[in-house]
Order: C-alpha cells, then sequence, then structure tokens
C-alpha cells in the first residue's frame, strides 16, 4: 500500500495539481461589504500548500447573499478584489477555484442589499434562524417562489460569476449544490413542490441544476467546473426523502455525461447527520467516470485509506485547515496538528481566528 498517496500529483480536469489535499470551502465572514479584501488574501495564501483550494461560498449575484459579510463575484470591484487572492495564492504555488454559492431561502432581507430578492424553487419556509449583524439571529423569512424569468435569469447569473471568475484568475469554479442552498433546493421534493418542468420527477428536480452545470461548463470549460453534493445532508433545513438515493444515482450519472471536472461529495455524518451509505458512495463513483473529491470529518490515515481504496481521487479538509495554516507540511512530516481551535471567531470579522493561527515550529 502507498501510504502516502496524499501527496502525489494528480490531474483533475484541466488542472495539474501538486497533491491531492484539498482545502474545503469555508464560510468566514470577512468579506467586508460583500467584497474580497487583503486580509482573506493573506488567509488564502497560508493555506497554499493545499494542492486545490476552494474558496469559501461566493454569491454570484445580490439575490444569493444570503449570510453577513459573505463575498460575492458579480461587480468589477469584487473582481478586483479576488484578483488579491488568486494573484497571492499563485505567488505561493497553490491553485484555487471559486465556489458559487446562491444561498436562495437560506438567506434575510438584512444581509442584503436594496433591491435583492430572496428566492427560491417554491414558497416554502425554512425553519431554523439566520445571524444578522444589525438584529442578531432572525427567522428565516418566506421565499419568492422563482417564475420562468427568475430560473432564466439566475442561470445567466451563475454564467456571469463564473466568466467573472476567469477574469479574477481563478483555475475554476465550483457549484454549490449542496448543505441546503438553492440548487439543492431544486433536488428535494420537500423544498421543491413545482408543478412545472421543473418540480415533481426526480428528473424535474435535478434539470436546474444540470442546466446551470452545462450553461457553466459551456462558458468556461467542462474542465473548470466542479460541483459538491451532500446526499443525506441535513443542514439548512434539508429533512429526508425516500428517493433521495435514486436522485443522486440520476445526477451522477448525468454530470457525468456532462463531463465536468469532478464530483465534491460531502459526509456531513462528523457533524451529527446521517451518514453517506458506503454503498451510494461507490454507487456515485462508479456512475461519475472524472475525479471525486471526498469530504467530511477525515484524519490523515482514513484519507489514505480511501485514496487507496479507489473511492475518490482527492480528500478535503474543512476545520483542520482553520488552526493548521500548513497542514500538509504537518501530514507530510507526521507533525501534530494544533488544537487551538477558536470556534467563536470562526465568523467574526477581523485577523483573530483568521490569519494569525502559527505554522509549527520545528
Amino acid at each position: 500500500m502507498n501510504a502516502n498517496k496524499l501527496f502525489t500529483a494528480e490531474k483533475v480536469g484541466s488542472l495539474e495539481l501538486k497533491n491531492r489535499v484539498v482545502m474545503s470551502p469555508m464560510t468566514r465572514c470577512r468579506a467586508i461589504g460583500h467584497v474580497p479584501n487583503e486580509l482573506m488574501a493573506e488567509y488564502y495564501k497560508q493555506r497554499s500548500g493545499a494542492g486545490l483550494i476552494i474558496t469559501e461560498g461566493t454569491s454570484p449575484s445580490p439575490n444569493g447573499l444570503g449570510y453577513a459579510r459573505i463575498p460575492g463575484i458579480y461587480s468589477p470591484q469584487q473582481v478586483d478584489g479576488w484578483k488579491l487572492v488568486t494573484s497571492a495564492v499563485y505567488k505561493a504555488g497553490g491553485k484555487i477555484i471559486v465556489q458559487l454559492m446562491h444561498t436562495g431561502r437560506i438567506s434575510h432581507p438584512l444581509n442584503m442589499p436594496e433591491g435583492s430578492q430572496i428566492i427560491a424553487p417554491s414558497a416554502v419556509k425554512a425553519a431554523g434562524q439566520m445571524w444578522t449583524d444589525e438584529k442578531q439571529l432572525q427567522n428565516f423569512p418566506e421565499p419568492r417562489a422563482m417564475t420562468t424569468e427568475d430560473l432564466i435569469s439566475t442561470k445567466e447569473e451563475y454564467v456571469f460569476a463564473a466568466k467573472n471568475a476567469m477574469i479574477a484568475g481563478f483555475d475554476g469554479v465550483e457549484l454549490h449544490s449542496a448543505n441546503g442552498y438553492l440548487l439543492e433546493q431544486f433536488l428535494s421534493p420537500i423544498s421543491n413542490i413545482r408543478e412545472d418542468n421543473y418540480g415533481g420527477s426526480i428528473e424535474n428536480r435535478c434539470r436546474f441544476v444540470l442546466e446551470v452545470a452545462s450553461a457553466v461548463a459551456e462558458a468556461i470549460g467542462k474542465g473548470k467546473t466542479g460541483i459538491r453534493l451532500s446526499p443525506y445532508g441535513v443542514a439548512s433545513d434539508m429533512p429526508h426523502y425516500p428517493e433521495i438515493e435514486v436522485t443522486y444515482h440520476y445526477l451522477s450519472k448525468q454530470l457525468n455525461k456532462l463531463g465536468i471536472a469532478y464530483i465534491h461529495m460531502v459526509d456531513h455524518s462528523a457533524m451529527g447527520a446521517p451518514e453517506v451509505p458506503l454503498k451510494m458512495k461507490k454507487q456515485i463513483r462508479s456512475n461519475f467516470k472524472n475525479a471525486i473529491i471526498l469530504s467530511g470529518g477525515y484524519d490523515k490515515a482514513r484519507a489514505e485509506a480511501d485514496l487507496e481504496s479507489g473511492l475518490g481521487e482527492l480528500v478535503a479538509f474543512g476545520r483542520p485547515y482553520i488552526n493548521n495554516p500548513d497542514l500538509v507540511d504537518r501530514f507530510k512530516n507526521n507533525w501534530p496538528l494544533s488544537q487551538d481551535l477558536k470556534m467563536d471567531l470562526f465568523y467574526s470579522a477581523d485577523e483573530k481566528g483568521y490569519t494569525d493561527y502559527p505554522n509549527h515550529k520545528v
């Protein structure tokens, strides 16, 4: 057994990666005014030892902002802000792609600019609350069901954002179709109760996701397009439904036909959600011929085992990357991982608990 598969080079779509360690997308709320900045550039640069960095969720439009202080990539100022990030990462020898995240119904008007609207497949309110800087925790409002025109314009926003990502210097984009955000809201018969071609059957519920993936792949190249899926995830009020396995079986087969670079498959069981059955992971692996990024509570040993078994080509690490900016070096040298994780600073606004975690001292 090759015990160091994590550190071997790998080709994903059109990207040549120096190792198979991926930095997971993680919301960190440092984009003041929704514009990326120097502080964010420093944060990502510090973590450029990863074979691939996937940015925090980044909105393709004002309607998709959802959370306080998350970045967008629809304005010239945002594109300029992201250029700071991409150039810092490249100078440090890294590769970085942007995750396009439209939050859909997981939003609040206090977090959104004037003129934007909370839209979703259907007018189904999510249970739970959303943080707002102005009034702290607020209940989710009921979203407006998307019209045919909304479907077209939202798809165009994804394409425009993907093209902006190329201008900003990213290596590609990941479509966030997980964690209960807009694209996953279409997949579930609980959040999607439409009666047109985008609701009802499994094929209809997968239609918008596949149309967005196809349009983005056509705009920037399928070798630069990936997608994130979280079957069995319960984040953002996504209850289970009987057809989960059949839905993702169909979806992964269709994504394979599109020929996109990768599927980023998340198992949230480490965070308390039900485990994605191994049978289902193997089914998606069998259906999808390009790269699979495995994600969810991994340590080095389990990552090596799953790479060796062929379940995926790369492994994404989330929380360990917050307080171990030099994670790859720590893995390679068997140095201990820092246990000093300041969870109360995950979503604050400055450098504390963000860029002030030290590298391992030899």
